[in-house]
This record gives C-alpha cells, sequence and structure tokens, in this order.
C-alpha cells in the first residue's frame, strides 16, 4: 500500500513565459553537472534543440543571462551556469520547500480522506 504524496510544481512566469520552473532548474543543475547543454539534454532524455529553448527562454526573461556558452573549437564548446544562475536556482528551490512545508499540514489533512489501494 502506498502512502499518498504531495507533488507541487511551482512556476514563476513572466508575461506568458515560465521564466523558471521545475524543469529549467533540473536543466541547470544537469548543465553544471556535464557542462555542456548537449550533455545535459541527453542525461534527461531531451533533444538539444528543447534544452537550448529552455536555456534561451531563461535568458531571455532574466535581467543576467543564467547560462552562458563558449562555441566550440578544437575542444568543443561548452556552457556554464552563471553565478547568477546559482543564486536563481538556489532561490528557487528554497522557494519550493517552502511551499511544500506551508503547505504539509492542508495535505496530511487531506490525505486522510484517501482511498488507499490495496
Amino acid at each position: 500500500m502506498s502512502k499518498p504524496r504531495l507533488k507541487l510544481h511551482v512556476r514563476i512566469l513572466s508575461e506568458e513565459q515560465i521564466a523558471f520552473g521545475p524543469g529549467k532548474a533540473e536543466l541547470l543543475e544537469a548543465i553544471q553537472r556535464t557542462g555542456s547543454i548537449s550533455q545535459a539534454a541527453k542525461s534527461m532524455n531531451m533533444s538539444y534543440r528543447r534544452a537550448w529553448q529552455l536555456v534561451d527562454t531563461m535568458n531571455q526573461c532574466f535581467h543576467s543571462n543564467l547560462v552562458e556558452t563558449q562555441t566550440g573549437g578544437t575542444h568543443g564548446g561548452g556552457a556554464v551556469v552563471t553565478d547568477f544562475g546559482q543564486v536563481i536556482l538556489k532561490k528557487f528551490r528554497v522557494m519550493e520547500q517552502k511551499a511544500k512545508i506551508a503547505l504539509e499540514a492542508d495535505f496530511e489533512d487531506i490525505a486522510h480522506y484517501l482511498k488507499l489501494k490495496r
């Protein structure tokens, strides 16, 4: 029997664009790990084109770039999450935690009324 879980999706909108959300946070973490948009995309089973679109949207929505890229050469290009990008990522993860904590008691109240499969 599985226990009910609370799953939140916090998104930051700028106009009609999703400036930042869980997928973009995961992409930034993957770029930090791999040093590459292409490798980050592969690790997330995402196309390079889609990853590039997400990076471009983030960079356009904020005052400063969250990701900087270097064009390829003999050793290939690369990408780095900027200091500003790291700040946004950290603040976003804190927001997610605060939202979950704020809703936990209400969720527990509702969870008591859920039918559980055996």
